[in-house]
């Protein structure tokens, strides 16, 4: 058996993806959003949670997959990216479990309409279930994190 490996795990659909439990700071219900001129389509607005203002990511959108209007399960995940925090709007965030490393596959080049850039690797959950690990450095490119650092200002 490989490391274990915890992550938080979120739907878009009807995809489940994990993220690292140690680049999740909270998760939030949906609230109001600032909107931001001139930023990526993506990039839904901030929030202002607890003094520190968060420029939010949907997630959907940023992977080109089909808008949905939000319900009581979709949530905001918070993660930290590289030095300062970006929350993720997603339909819902389940659970958190663990994975043994050696369960995780490279990516396919598409998964879902997914560019493999995004991914980190494919989990294997018990028999039927598959996990989509996401590459929370790519989701952000070098360029939108400039971008997202700005707006910070």
């Amino acid at each position: 058996m490989g490391e274990e490996k915890k992550v938080i795990v979120f739907a878009l659909g009807t995809e489940e993806y994990g993220v690292e439990v140690e680049k999740v700071r909270t998760i939030e219900r949906m609230q109001p959003m600032t909107r931001v001129p001139k930023a990526p389509v993506f990039i839904k607005g901030v929030i202002n949670l607890r003094g520190v203002v968060i420029p939010i990511i949907d997630l959907r959108s940023r992977f080109g997959l089909e808008e949905q209007a939000n319900s009581d399960a979709t949530r905001i995940i918070i993660v930290s990216a590289g030095d300062f925090e970006v929350g993720l709007i997603v339909d819902s965030a389940n659970d958190v479990i663990d994975l043994d490393t050696d369960n995780i596959d490279n990516p396919p080049e598409i998964v879902g309409g997914i560019k493999a850039k995004y991914l980190d690797g494919i989990a294997r959950v018990g028999e039927q279930r598959l996990l989509v690990l996401l590459n929370l450095e790519q989701v952000l490119n070098r360029d939108e994190l400039q971008q997202l650092e700005r707006i910070e200002e």
